[in-house]
């Protein structure tokens, strides 16, 4: 099935649209902050501050932090792919139920409002139930992107796997695009609502599990071939995992900078996401005004619109040519010039075109480091343990993306402006810029191929 791309791509098609709908409720509340932080709760309103709204943000990531990262990672090498990823999938829609029922009506009013907003005082109850609720999504949507990761390292392997891996994040990211271009809309036609655009990405999180099931079946007789040739044993892998193995990934110096360069990475890229459509709102003008946050929305809706066109072309470009770790610096070094620019220059010029431009640009840096970094793991790691450095990487990912919008939220209720915070995410592409560079000499020194090309 493997030599059938029929087959292939269509797998790719499948766990790529899990992870668009997945996209698109990770980033739903963006676009209606200014909605949740209207200054009271009555008639509907919610009454968040930006302080809450990095509560809630970080909720995503805390129960990864505390440890379920590296569990999943473990279920994923001992229960393969078909378990763990309709496992993903499962907690996504579970916690998307619960943000929906949060901020809907339903909760209004209730017992359970009334003792959630007993403790902890200073945050609604609505935000502590989203936030809980976005924990399980956060869950399930991370071990679900390392679940992806080893599917197309499994059925492209010897083939386009940068490629696949660079059209998946083009998939996924046509998500980010979907919610800053559409649910504004889906908002205003339900009398700015925000229970209507959850609702309507729950339900797309529920096609998306389907989507899996039919995966699960066609991998499924996938293993069945694969036993049959003797590539992998009956467990579905080519050797048995053991605990003990995870001890080859703490110990390797490339998998510590290939993480933090990670991190680094895309603290400056998810938090800045989720503040983008205010910031832009807050700064852009338009005939002397500022434009509305729907309109910054829609612009910032330019952000994975060049990425999704240059990441495939870059994966194939990886495919065959290489220059992965090049790559990554280029990233690192085009994302500090943007953020530099959003703090110091947008502010002078305020004009949409030159927002739209830095926008695009950003694009490219989003292009370039995913579709370099996540084929070159499976360079420097044993293809049984894969799924495990999948999840710790993932899980040294979480700690920045649990922290970052907790301290970018402080930063700008304390600052009430956005430069500050603008400086913070450009540090960051600096230390990233450093981390490649690291990265490059390493694999200079000990030959893993991360200059090399990906088909054999």
């Amino acid at each position: 099935m493997r030599d059938n791309a029929v087959a292939r791509w269509s797998v790719l098609v499948l766990v790529a649209s899990m992870m668009f709908f997945a996209y698109m409720l990770a980033d739903v509340m963006s676009p209606l902050e200014t909605l949740l932080e209207l200054p009271t709760i009555e008639n509907g309103q919610f009454g968040w501050t930006s302080t809450n709204y990095g509560t809630f943000l970080a909720g995503e990531y805390i129960f990864n932090v505390l440890g379920f990262l590296i569990l999943a990672g473990i279920i994923l090498d001992k229960m393969g792919v078909r378990f763990t990823g309709i496992l993903s999938a499962s907690l996504m829609v579970i916690g998307a139920c619960i943000m929906m029922y949060a901020v809907s009506d339903a909760f209004r009013g209730t017992g359970f409002e009334s003792w959630l907003n007993t403790w902890w005082i200073g945050t609604p109850a609505t935000c502590k139930l989203s936030a809980l609720g976005f924990m399980i999504f956060g869950c399930g949507c991370e071990m679900a992107g390392t679940t992806v990761s080893k599917i197309l390292a499994k059925w492209f392997k010897g083939k386009e796997m940068a490629l696949a891996m660079g059209l998946e994040m083009a998939i996924a990211r046509i998500g980010v695009f979907a919610v800053m271009a559409f649910i504004p809309a889906i908002s205003a036609a339900y009398d700015h609502s925000v229970f209507a655009p959850v609702a309507f990405c729950t339900l797309l999180l529920v096609i998306g599990l389907i989507n899996f099931i039919v995966f699960s079946v066609m991998d499924k007789r996938f293993d069945s071939q694969l036993i049959a040739i003797g590539e992998v044993n009956e467990g579905g892998s080519e050797d048995e995992f053991h605990i003990s193995d995870l001890g080859a990934i703490f110990t390797s110096k490339m998998f510590w900078i290939v993480a933090f360069l990670c991190v680094l990475f895309y603290s400056a890229i998810f938090p800045f996401q989720k503040y983008a459509p205010r910031f832009l709102a807050e700064t852009i003008m338009d005939n002397g005004e500022l434009i509305s946050v729907t309109a910054a929305a829609g612009l910032f809706s330019f952000f994975p619109l060049l990425a999704m066109v240059l990441t495939p072309f870059l994966g194939a470009f990886l495919d065959n040519k290489g220059k992965g770790a090049t790559m990554l610096a280029l990233g690192a070094l085009i994302m500090v010039v943007c953020h530099l620019s959003f703090a110091f220059i947008l502010p002078i010029f305020p004009y949409k075109w030159l927002a739209v431009a830095l926008i695009a640009i950003l694009g490219v840096s989003f292009s370039l480091v995913p579709a370099a970094l996540w084929p070159s793991v499976p360079k420097i790691i044993d293809e049984k343990i894969l799924g495990s450095a999948y999840c710790l990487i993932f899980w040294v990912q979480n700690v920045g993306l649990c922290l970052v919008p907790l301290l970018i939220g402080k930063v700008v209720d304390v600052t009430g402006g956005f430069r500050a915070a603008m400086i913070i995410f450009a540090s960051f592409g600096i230390l990233a810029f450093i981390c490649s560079f690291l990265l490059k000499i390493e694999d200079k020194k000990k030959n893993y191929g991360l200059e090399l090309p990906n088909k054999q």
